[in-house]
């Protein structure tokens, strides 16, 4: 049975297609299937939203670090 992925739109095979959810409580907030290059795509996406540095702000008066 070939599918499309739900990011590019072109044919896949279930063999080939992930399927990516995004659940909160149990509950599935969301989900794609997608090829193999397009999960390629978010697993990129995803390990460099993971790695960016919060924006840290010292007030000196306080010493206090407000994330």
């Amino acid at each position: 049975m070939a599918d499309s992925c739900d990011a590019c739109g072109s044919a896949v095979e279930d063999a080939l297609a992930r399927t990516v959810r995004l659940s909160v409580d149990r509950s599935t907030v969301d989900e794609q299937r997608l090829c193999p290059g397009c999960f390629a795509d978010w697993i990129d996406r995803y390990e460099e939203r993971m790695r960016s540095e919060p924006d840290v702000t010292i007030d000196e008066d306080n010493d206090i670090i407000v994330d």
